[in-house]
């Protein structure tokens, strides 16, 4: 009997880590770094994102499960790191929905000239955060057409802003300066906060390694995706990245408006092209939480079970949903939206971001040092797909990228000139991270002290004693 071709073909997978992964937000605050960034971008695919890749790619096809990270951490290093890691993962997508609930109002303003006092916009919020949380809450067979419809809206925005930036480049200039040497690097410490973004955006990609079991070739077809798929994304956050440079002067370039600004710009006026625009913008804000929810929801979900965060990260309802994850996820979203206007001197939408950002850069960086403990621990496990190269480039595979992001880390969340403006905008993030790390280890062990007596030892990982 012949058996059936499996359906996910190269094609899918390349176009399913060019949707999951590429945030069309994400592209100002990358843009704000200059011209510059076009090297950054390129660095950070070489260094970063073709070894990420590659060891998510491993580790996805040997440690198969819905644990995904959580799973490879605990294995590494015990149940209480992984408890940690799920707790960062799952943490910075309440403040990543609260950041875009912020913009969703801004956005909105800019294209309908609404103008709402401090009520309404919170109203708003609200409404665009719970919208998320129950649609969140659905089987993705339920929701399969807005992720295509979102894949559609995202290489149309970005084609469209790369496309008019082309076209003023080419009959009347741009707004910075694109020579080499604004093109090189300048290595200004405080001007390479905005490297987290670059790293923010490239990540995700362990998502397309969880279907290598409904691949025809695994082992050929995921490293085909990776460079396939990490290239087009650089070319379309490139793109995207030089319509906006063509467009605002850098030094006037707004993380929050910088792409409805852009358009506006290049085109010249406000009119229907730029309003339809900015509806698919707010559209892919509502569907990029909805398609993250179904990664991040389920780590949090398997954390619950494993006892390794409280068990109300576990609930489940009758379709196997995790809605103690996502009802989570709305009551912290919704607790900052009606927080944000009390707090202080700035762009909220960039507070709540970048704090976003952190938590999320922080979770990744057990998994470098995971797959070189389970590389040296289990090494006659069979792995259907290998990072190749021996023993030197594996450690430079590991420790270059941990290196980035903890470098990247660091830039982000502490001031390096000392300047008055830098300082109140990074603060802000420093204690957020101080307070999300603190709140986190109560969690942690709180879970780890109320964990049902009865344990399967068939799962417990080996190391516990963390």
């Amino acid at each position: 009997m012949q058996t059936e071709k499996k359906k996910f073909r190269l094609f899918d997978a390349v176009l399913m880590s060019v949707v999951v992964i590429m945030v069309v937000e994400s592209v100002a605050p990358a843009a704000a770094i200059g011209p510059s960034q076009f090297f950054w971008w390129i660095f950070l695919l070489i260094l970063f994102f073709i070894p990420y890749g590659l060891i998510s790619s491993e580790l996805g096809t040997t440690y198969t499960g819905d644990g995904g990270l959580y799973d490879w951490v605990r294995q590494a290093f015990g149940q209480r790191w992984g408890g940690r890691l799920a707790w960062l993962y799952w943490i910075n997508y309440p403040l990543w929905m609260a950041s875009l609930a912020v913009l969703f109002v801004q956005v909105s303003d800019q294209i309908f000239n609404i103008k709402l006092n401090t009520l309404g916009s919170i109203i708003v919020q609200l409404v665009f955060v719970w919208v998320v949380v129950l649609m969140g809450n659905q089987p993705v067979s339920e929701s399969k057409w807005i992720m295509n419809l979102a894949a559609f809206t995202k290489i149309f925005t970005i084609l469209a802003l790369g496309g008019l930036g082309i076209y003023v480049a080419m009959t009347r200039g741009v707004a910075n300066t694109f020579t080499v040497q604004t093109l090189m690097p300048h290595f200004n410490l405080s001007g390479l906060t905005n490297l987290s973004v670059i790293i923010f955006n490239f990540l995700g990609f362990e998502v397309v390694a969880t279907m290598a079991d409904d691949m025809d070739n695994p082992k050929k077809q995921i490293p085909q995706a990776i460079i396939y798929g990490g290239i087009l994304i650089a070319f379309f956050y490139l793109l995207g990245a030089f319509g906006m440079g063509a467009a605002i002067p850098t030094d006037k370039l707004s993380a929050s408006s910088g792409l409805i600004d852009s358009f506006v710009l290049l085109i010249g006026h406000m009119n229907w092209f730029v309003i339809l625009i900015g509806i698919f913008f707010l559209y892919i804000l509502v569907s990029e939480m909805i398609s993250w929810a179904l990664g991040v929801n389920y780590v949090a979900d398997y954390a619950g079970k494993d006892g390794a965060l409280p068990r109300i990260f576990a609930k489940e309802n009758a379709k196997g949903m995790p809605v103690g994850t996502g009802y989570l996820n709305g009551i912290i979203a919704s607790v900052l939206v009606i927080a944000a206007p009390f707090i202080p001197n700035q762009d909220i939408f960039w507070a709540f971001f970048s704090l976003n950002v952190v938590a999320l850069l922080l979770s990744y960086t057990m998994l470098f040092p995971a797959f070189w403990k389970l590389r040296q621990s289990d090494p006659d496990k069979e792995r259907p797909f290998k990072v190749p190269g021996g023993k030197f480039m594996i450690n430079l595979m590991t420790w270059v990228p941990e290196v980035l992001l903890i470098l990247t880390i660091i830039f982000s969340i502490f001031p390096m000139n000392g300047s008055a403006s830098e300082i109140s905008s990074k603060m802000p993030v420093l204690i957020g991270v101080i307070i999300t790390l603190a709140v986190g280890e109560i969690v942690v062990r709180y879970a780890e002290h109320h964990q049902p007596a009865k344990q399967d030892s068939d799962t417990k990982p080996a190391n516990e004693n963390n």
